[in-house]
């Protein structure tokens, strides 16, 4: 009887452990959040995308129009003959305010640059999701450009803005040159606020339909059409409410603007401290802004 003999099958070695690999070669999770320093870093090497971005956007806004970019400065003016018409003339709140017209239209524009700002940033995820799922960039690049868009939207209007001063009487000072503060205060205030409604956006499409309701009830209290300290003087209004009407962000940064280029709009009808509380809403919406958008950073453009 002839006997077979086997040779034991060598065990084979364990699987090596998948970290530890990654870790060798340098591998990181896809779509893994940076650090906040990291993605500060890639914002700045993408800034001319962010800005060529927001021009192509500017520029495809009225491409379909026959006015084409004059549509730029033509729908703030129409908003505010509107307003003038309404509120001016039927019902008076053009008295007791001097230079009505050139107090209406700044205050237009300034609200309007806000306004479309955070619409804008509302859509700046759900409405771009083709992008967002085929290139790996900063998510914070998209409400950045919408607001930058809109800042260039602004500059076009400052133009025609600037002839109604004229026009009215309005001579150029040295306080004209506050509008530049009072601009970088607000496009930062402006995309802090876009940034959280970005990402709340993302999640909740339906919110875009609800914003317009409540940046018109911001509008109606920011003083945009009548004076709100002709509004509120001689009547009883408690403490808080007046309060809220001085710090109120949307009212802060018209009025500065009006300081700035307004003659008659002189400093005694400024809230108390307004440049501080300027500074401050910018700071902390846009620091809060930027940081609660970085912390979803992997989930924007999944489910």
């Amino acid at each position: 009887m002839s006997q077979t003999l086997t040779r034991p099958v060598p065990a084979a070695p364990p699987d090596p452990d998948p970290r530890a690999l990654a870790e060798r070669y340098g591998l990181s999770v896809s779509g893994r959040r940076p650090s906040l320093p990291s993605y500060v870093r890639q914002l700045w090497q993408r800034r001319h995308f962010i800005s060529a971005f927001s021009s192509a956007k500017l520029t495809a806004q009225y491409s379909q129009a026959k006015l084409g970019q004059l549509w730029q400065v033509v729908t703030p003016l129409l908003n505010a003959l509107v307003y003038y018409l309404i509120f001016g003339l039927l019902l008076g709140t053009h008295r007791g305010v001097p230079d009505y017209i050139p107090f209406l239209v700044t205050g237009v524009f300034i609200f309007t640059f806000t306004q479309s700002s955070v619409l804008a940033g509302t859509r700046a995820i759900s409405g771009n999701l083709g992008l967002v799922r085929a290139l790996h960039f900063p998510r914070a690049c998209l409400p950045i450009s919408f607001c930058l868009m809109q800042l260039k939207q602004l500059l076009f209007s400052m133009g025609v803005l600037v002839v109604i001063l004229l026009a009215f009487r309005q001579v150029p000072g040295w306080s004209w040159l506050l509008a530049i503060p009072a601009l970088c205060l607000q496009f930062t205030f402006n995309t802090g606020l876009a940034m959280i409604m970005a990402r709340l956006g993302s999640k909740t499409p339906d919110l875009a339909q609800l914003m317009p309701f409540i940046l018109r009830t911001w509008m109606y209290t920011s003083g945009v059409m009548y004076s709100l300290d002709k509004v509120t003087t001689g009547k009883h209004i408690p403490a808080v409410v007046q309060f809220l009407l001085d710090v109120n962000p949307g009212a802060v940064y018209i009025d500065l603007m009006r300081f700035a280029l307004i003659d008659s709009f002189t400093a005694d009808k400024l809230p108390p401290h307004v440049w501080a509380c300027a500074l401050g809403w910018a700071a902390v919406m846009g620091v809060v802004g930027f940081v609660y958008f970085w912390k979803a950073e992997e989930r924007y453009g999944r489910g």
